[in-house]
Order: structure tokens, then sequence, then C-alpha cells
């Protein structure tokens, strides 16, 4: 019996797929006989390679189209555990900061996410908790150099801070710079996990194109960075449905994906995991979760535009 020629097309290019990465992986390892090793991830016909030396750091990455390669989703886990309850106005006082990390214990969120100015006294108030200090590197433009940002996640580390947020380099992206971009996560990955911190890597992706934002998801994934998450929330757009079923597709089943960005309501927040999303970074946290309960709440401390 025939098989079907879709069937049949998808294998070849699986097959095909595979051949070239193993090809690709020969030729590196008869350029490199001095320990540089590299890495290569494919999805929906983009491939990124990075190169790194024997510290870690980024020698060189580059993107080329090839074929395609799927993720599936992750399980479900309780909604409070999947929200970062977030304050990053500028002009948050410490009085509001500390109602965020009350109503962060109360609910059981996994982080509150804020500002690096106040990460010390979160760590304060959260002691004892589960309830994990998030904050944000680069942020909100991306635009500061891998150094600065190093130097910026290990103060923040050094205040208490267990999660960063991290905004790529838009510019070095949108201009094909990859080994730029893949130097600016690594920069954050090697100051944070040797101290157990989480790295999320912010895309925009409202300023993106397709292309774009499967390679910085890539990139990412390449760099060893543990989440990709869709907006920084001060671009005129937040998460999207269609954004994170694609960075999930893209990052597949080990990565997390974190959707932030104008999540509001109970119902956005259950699409935004039903496409993919293990982390909802929402200022309406406290919202969403009494609505899930059947319960009505007064406005959160972080509530606004996030």
């Amino acid at each position: 019996m025939p098989q079907d020629s879709t069937a049949l097309e998808h294998i070849v290019e699986t097959i095909t797929r595979e051949v070239m990465i193993a090809l690709a992986e020969q030729e590196q390892i008869a350029r490199n006989p001095d320990g540089e090793s590299c890495t290569q991830q494919c999805a929906e016909g983009l491939c990124v390679q990075t190169c790194f030396d024997r510290v870690g750091q980024v020698v060189s990455a580059g993107a080329a189209r090839i074929s395609s390669g799927l993720g599936a989703a992750p399980a479900d886990r309780a909604l409070a555990k999947m929200i970062d309850h977030t304050l990053l106005k500028p002009d948050a006082t410490p009085d509001q900061i500390a109602q965020l990390c009350y109503e962060a214990r109360k609910y059981g969120f996994a982080a509150v996410c804020v500002n690096p100015t106040h990460v010390a006294l979160c760590a304060q108030l959260l002691k004892g908790s589960d309830v994990n200090v998030c904050t944000v590197i680069g942020f909100p433009l991306g635009a500061a150099s891998p150094e600065v940002k190093a130097y910026e996640t290990r103060d923040a580390i050094g205040d208490g801070a267990r999660e960063i947020d991290m905004v790529i380099n838009i510019g070095a992206l949108k201009s094909r710079d990859y080994e730029l971009c893949a130097r600016d996560v690594r920069s954050v990955v090697l100051a944070a996990h040797p101290h157990g911190v989480l790295v999320k890597v912010i895309l925009e992706a409202l300023l993106l194109t397709r292309e774009e934002k499967i390679a910085v998801c890539l990139i990412a994934r390449e760099a060893g960075a543990d989440f990709v998450k869709t907006s920084t929330g001060f671009a005129s757009g937040g998460a999207t449905v269609e954004d994170v079923a694609l960075m999930r597709k893209v990052v597949g089943p080990e990565m997390g994906v974190k959707a932030a960005g104008g999540i509001r309501t109970l119902a956005e927040a259950e699409e935004m995991v039903k496409a993919g999303a293990t982390r909802i970074g929402a200022s309406a946290g406290v919202k969403i979760v009494a609505e899930a309960r059947g319960a009505t709440s007064a406005a959160p401390a972080g509530s606004g535009s996030y």
C-alpha cells in the first residue's frame, strides 16, 4: 500500500535534518581539535549553531535554514504556582513591594518579580517561604552589554534573587548578530547557574518577525537558559497565544515558557497554559487566582499594566 506523500516527505525531511546535523558536528570536531565544542538546534527550518570554548564562553554563533522540529507541551501544575506576581512600575514604593510579597505568601505564587532595587527587601520579607525572588536584567530595552548584564546578575544574586529575567539584545538579533546574542545570554547564564539561579530570556516578541522569534528561542536554548519569555510588558503589546505556542514548539518540552504582558483574567491565563506556558507573569495574579477559586478580591498591589 503506497505511503501518504505528506508523511513520506516528513520522513525524508527528518532524515535529512539528522544527517546534516551529524555531518556538521563531525566537521566541527575536525576543525576544533583544541577543545572548542559546538552544538546545533533546529526548528521550523531554522538552525542555530553555537560554539563554546573550554570555560563555556561563546566563541561564535550563526543561523541557517534547513528543516523543522517539534516539541511537546509539559504537564499542568497548580495555577498559583505558575504565577510570577509582578510589580515593575518605576514609581513602585517599598510599601507596595511589601504588599506584593504579602500577597505572594498568602496565595502561594511561584515568585515575585521586581526591579533590582527591591530585591533585598523582597528577600528579607519572603525569607522562610517557598516564594522565589525574581528580578529583571537589562530591562526593559535589552541594550546593555553582556558584561553589564552579567554584573547586574551577580549583584542581584548577592541581594537574594533566585530567578533572573533578562532582555535579549533586540538590535543585535534584528541585525543577525547571533554571536552577540549568544554571548548576551551566556554571560547571564554563567553568572547565575553556579548559584542555582534560573535564567529566563525575554524576547519582546511584538518587535520580532517569526524567524527572529525562532532564532532567539534556539539561541536561548543553546546558551543554557532555563526559560524563554514573551514580553517585558513595556512595549505596546504583550503575550499572545500564537507566540507562546511557537515558543513551546521551538524549545521543546525541557525548557520553560513564560507568558507575560497583558494577562489579566483567568481565561487569558488558561489560554496561555493550554498553548504551552509553564509560568505566567502578571500584575493581576490575585485576581486570576480569586477567579479560579470562584471568589472576588480587591485589586492586588501590582495591579496595572504588565
